[in-house]
């Protein structure tokens, strides 16, 4: 399938800080690794404050944001699923901030997927953020450019299976012709070959009859010899 090159709009700015206090010195070191542009660092330090608390919001949000930098995608769409489902687990979820966390969970969650070209994913992210904060504009404008992609998307797969269909049903019909014209050249060797025999099974017969012709007449012309070569007896008078 074509790429795309997509421009949508994410929420990857500041990071999230945390409140908790035994993966809080991690995500901090993760916090300043991101915002220096070293993904890879932030990455790391913020999978450490998850092996310290794997409840903790804040860690599996900012890995996500530290797996999409680097075009991680699917391991990013992971991370903030985990984000969504630590949240969804929290008792003040109802909570206006935690709200908002989660649209954005699933704002970037969206971004993922869109990134995947798994668009049918996107949308259905979208607009679970846009549930949760249906005034973000930006989440609504790749809500939009996600469903576009994804009616292309399904026009592109229609016609790559109507095209297969077509090269089927073209394929059949040349199998189809290929096997008749081998059976009408078949028909026609036998035909040859039959005719073929009863050519020599004619010449056959007029050669052995031919044969008893010459046999017969051979013998005629020996029993013609013989009568014609017997001596008459003449008688002299005393």
């Amino acid at each position: 399938m074509k790429a795309y090159h997509f421009i949508i709009v994410w929420m990857l700015g500041i990071p999230m800080m945390v409140c908790a206090q035994h993966e809080a010195s991690n995500i901090r070191s993760g916090n300043r690794h991101y915002e220096s542009e070293q993904y890879t660092d932030a990455e790391v330090d913020y999978r450490r404050g998850i092996n310290k608390n794997e409840d903790s919001f804040e860690a599996h949000y900012n890995l996500g944001n530290a797996l999409f930098r680097q075009d991680k995608y699917d391991e990013a769409a992971l991370e903030y699923t985990k984000a969504v489902q630590v949240m969804d687990n929290r008792k003040n979820k109802a909570k206006a901030q935690d709200t908002l966390r989660l649209a954005q969970s699933y704002h970037n969650l969206g971004n993922s997927y869109y990134g995947q070209q798994k668009f049918q994913e996107a949308v259905r992210a979208y607009k679970q953020a846009l549930r949760l904060n249906p005034k973000d504009n930006d989440t609504r404008y790749n809500l939009i450019k996600a469903m576009h992609m994804q009616e292309q998307q399904q026009q592109q797969q229609n016609q790559q299976q109507e095209q297969q269909q077509q090269d089927q049903q073209k394929q059949e019909q040349q199998e189809q012709q290929s096997q008749e014209q081998e059976q009408q050249e078949q028909q026609a060797q036998e035909a040859q070959a039959q005719e073929s025999d009863e050519q020599m099974d004619k010449e056959t017969a007029e050669q052995i009859l031919q044969a008893l012709e010459q046999d017969e007449q051979d013998t005629q012309e020996k029993v013609q010899q013989q009568k014609g070569g017997k001596k008459k007896r003449v008688e002299k008078d005393w």
